[in-house]
């Protein structure tokens, strides 16, 4: 690569890291930790009713649950909808609905045509939902005592209609660490959740372990029926509540919530297929652009700032200096070493891989496979949110 072409890559890359250095610290830093708010006194707690999709979620269901099932709130009401599980998933929650009278379990034995299974199953669940708050967790999710207390009392405090709090991620190797909280920092570069507060800025934010939206908004959107086909349902599930206009915050739960995302590195890359395409809306130029956009911002600094020389060199060093520092940050969220940001390199080429591989297979397979249904290509390009 000439000379000149390589000063003028480093200085855009250097002035980029640096640009999003300046937003993704200040933002971090202003974000809200649940832990710190005060939880809602029992005696003003409103109804709140936990909405939770679960097929064939054996492995982690019952400590899920029943970390739901301990919160200290009332009144409390606990939904799980049972999707066609084919498992013991069923039988556990019927033993759990038995020695509670906090829970109720909905078993759905078919998928209409035009939903996701999971997706169906929350919009569901929430039919059946009394509360005057309404809480989308996943299955595998494990709260804290008081979490439900103090999310009412921050959404009530702030008067927002939707909070979503961002998790801990557990996680089991060393390679799992690393490319998690790369995604982190990949995730708040693309979102910036900080921004969601902001009703005149069209950033937006919606987390899959905690949702909490007031009944009344999720009512006034149709519930899911908007997101029926989205594999990434809950950031766009964010979206559409943004766009209809209600108030939207996100806080820093990781005390608070916690999550096993995946068990091994390949469970992670083909949970994320379902989402990979997705995120570029099923479009091929995308996944080039993203392509083209990751290995020389994310991987190639890495390299040049070994073979090239004076003030390319140095451009070169700030972008790979500022991914430390941003890392950084996203590892102490995650309780991860910061020195793990030296596989930024390698977990932005992981990264790509899933994306095409995501790509290719719902081509090839003209749609995606996911907890055992398939859901063609052109129904899921027609949900555009």
């Amino acid at each position: 690569m000439p000379e000149t072409v390589l000063f003028w890559l480093a200085l855009v890359t250097a002035v980029g890291y640096a640009g999003a250095l300046l937003e993704i610290v200040p933002g971090g830093l202003s974000l809200r930790r649940l832990r710190d708010v005060e939880p809602v006194a029992p005696e003003s707690a409103p109804p709140l009713s936990v909405v939770i999709a679960a097929r064939d979620e054996e492995r982690n269901i019952e400590e899920a649950l029943a970390s739901v099932l301990a919160q200290r709130y009332d009144p409390l009401e606990v939904i799980v909808v049972d999707d066609r599980s084919t498992d013991a998933t069923g039988a556990i929650l019927d033993r759990m609905a038995a020695t509670s009278a906090r829970l109720r379990v909905v078993h759905v034995s078919e998928l209409p045509a035009g939903w996701l299974g999971k997706n169906h199953a929350l919009h569901v669940g929430a039919a059946e939902a009394r509360g005057e708050y309404l809480l989308f967790t996943d299955a595998d999710v494990v709260l804290e005592p008081t979490t439900l207390a103090r999310a009412v009392a921050y959404v009530r405090e702030n008067r927002v209609d939707h909070l979503a709090a961002g998790p801990r991620v557990v996680m089991h190797s060393l390679l799992l660490r690393v490319f998690v909280v790369a995604f982190t920092l990949f995730f708040s570069i693309a979102f910036r959740p900080w921004r969601a507060r902001d009703a005149r800025s069209p950033a937006h934010i919606g987390i899959g372990a905690f949702n909490l939206l007031r009944t009344g908004a999720y009512r006034a959107l149709g519930g899911h029926r908007e997101i029926a086909m989205r594999p990434d349902d809950d950031i766009k599930l964010g979206k559409i509540v943004k766009k209809h206009g209600f108030r939207q915050d996100f806080v820093a739960g990781g005390e608070m919530v916690s999550v096993e995302w995946y068990a091994t590195f390949g469970e992670l890359v083909r949970g994320l297929m379902k989402n990979g395409f997705a995120g570029v809306d099923y479009r091929m130029s995308l996944v080039v652009g993203a392509t083209v956009a990751q290995l020389l911002f994310c991987v190639f600094p890495w390299i040049a700032v070994f073979v090239t020389t004076g003030a390319t060199q140095l451009l070169f060093g700030v972008a790979v200096l500022a991914t430390f520092v941003m890392y950084a940050g996203a590892a102490r969220e995650q309780r991860v070493s910061p020195l793990y940001g030296v596989s930024f390199p390698l977990t932005s080429l992981i990264f790509l891989y899933i994306v095409w591989r995501a790509a290719l297979v719902t081509l090839a397979n003209d749609g995606i496979d996911w907890r055992g249904t398939h859901y063609p290509l052109e129904e899921l390009r027609a949900n555009q949110v």
